[in-house]
């Protein structure tokens, strides 16, 4: 957090050419920029989080200078959902995971775009690796966040880790065309607090001297991992600020909360032990569809299921990951959700075995459905996630299984070199509208 004292010799940087500077200060004395930040333990903390700001968004504006100063919501269509908004949408009140019709209620200028994610992970790959050359111990948390540990670094960049940070969103900014702010602090749940103080194109700051403060009178629920469940349960009891939860000792919180009651202690006096963890990788990978009109007919859920299990497994290719547990999601025109899952035998990221793994899970999520159900969202995602190179292997017991294999990989190869529409397989074509007749 910056100095609020302008009387005390605190250091610092230029936000635009990375000198040092010394508060008080209005400007950098080498080139003038009013961009300062300073904080009195700036050379000592080594632990970031960067985050990209409105990402989905910033690629597009880069791709379209015309969006520059236009609203610009990414999602999908009027009964899908809000992926990301770019600033001028939230200042509206828009946000991700919002509803469309309630997003261009809001903000009914905004230009919408349909999400665009091999682009955008071709982005985020540009970001992991501009990352990684500044340090080796980056832990990617989505396509455009990581928390990254610059100890030890400074011989090998002449820099303070918060120069070298700062150089590394200049880089992001001038390769990538988006921005990304910064969090730094001494563990990885202030960073994270830390990067969302100044967004857009923010450099915040929490160290030892501040956090105990800082935190005191934050809601309970922004420790990482308290979700609406745990924070209603907290409220209940009376736990509504950090600094409440202060007055409980570990004991009590994990007898009432279990295990994540030694987070909700450690967290709350701003303690976290927890490393930053390069070989890190998500818990799952998922993707779903909104339906512009509720579906009950099986059959034309089974065909949106096929897109999506060939997206899901693009995106598997793209992490180069594989999955041996099979979700599948359905929410009824009653806002009910169903899911139903599989383990497979091996891991897998082929979007024809997700497919006919699926299917069966489809069926029986329908048939266990009220009479009459109609649905407004599938979904499909696969958990237990491995490295992509266990995916698929050989199986004497199904000898079509490398034939299958075979011809994905000449598909795809298709796809990159003349686009995703140049080859589809037959239930991938549109087929004629079926009006449905109940399950």
């Amino acid at each position: 957090m910056r100095s609020q004292n302008n009387h005390d010799v605190t250091p610092g940087l230029c936000r635009d050419c990375t000198a040092p500077v010394l508060s008080p200060a209005d400007r950098c004395g080498d080139c003038g920029s009013p961009r300062l930040v300073f904080h009195r333990e700036i050379n000592d903390l080594a632990i970031a989080h960067i985050d990209c700001d409105a990402f989905y968004a910033g690629v597009e504006k880069r791709d379209d200078p015309s969006l520059r100063d236009r609203a610009v919501i990414v999602g999908g269509g009027q009964r899908g959902v809000v992926s990301a908004a770019c600033y001028i949408a939230r200042i509206k009140g828009v946000h991700s995971a919002m509803p469309m019709f309630k997003a261009l209620k809001l903000c009914p200028e905004a230009v919408v775009i349909r999400p665009d994610m091999k682009k955008y992970s071709e982005v985020g790959r540009q970001i992991r690796t501009l990352m990684q050359a500044v340090t080796s111990l980056v832990e990617p948390l989505s396509i455009d966040e990581a928390f990254l540990d610059l100890s030890g670094t400074e011989r090998l960049h002449n820099a303070s880790p918060a120069a070298s940070l700062n150089k590394l969103l200049q880089r992001i900014e001038a390769e990538c065309g988006v921005t990304a702010s910064v969090g730094l602090s001494y563990n990885k749940s202030l960073a994270k607090l830390a990067s969302d103080l100044d967004k857009p194109r923010g450099f915040a700051i929490l160290g030892r001297g501040d956090a105990q403060t800082f935190l005191a009178d934050l809601p309970v629920n922004r420790i990482w991992g308290v979700g609406k469940a745990l924070h209603r349960k907290l409220r209940a009891d009376g736990i509504s600020t950090i600094a409440q939860l202060r007055t409980r000792d570990e004991s009590a919180l994990v007898s009432r909360y279990g295990s994540i009651g030694h987070r909700l202690y450690n967290f709350s006096r701003g303690e976290d032990m927890r490393r930053v963890n390069p070989t890190s990788t998500p818990k799952n990978v998922s993707t779903e569809s909104t339906f512009h009109q509720d579906i009950a007919d099986l059959e034309e859920l089974k065909h949106r299921l096929w897109p999506l299990c060939e997206r899901l497994s693009d995106r598997l290719k793209a992490k180069e990951l594989a999955g041996q547990t099979l979700v599948l999601k359905l929410k009824s025109s009653k806002f009910r959700i169903t899911t139903r899952s599989q383990g497979l035998a091996w891991p897998t990221q082929l979007a024809e075995t997700i497919y006919q793994f699926a299917i069966p899970l489809l069926e029986n999520a329908v048939g266990d459905a009220p009479a009459g159900s109609s649905f407004r969202l599938i979904g499909i995602g696969v958990a237990s996630l491995g490295p992509g190179e266990e995916a698929d292997p050989p199986d004497l017991a199904d000898p079509d299984a490398g034939h299958r294999k075979r011809v994905e990989n000449v598909i795809d190869d298709v796809r990159d070199r003349l686009g995703h529409d140049a080859i589809a397989r037959g239930r991938g074509m549109r087929r004629k509208e079926n009006p449905g007749r109940g399950r």
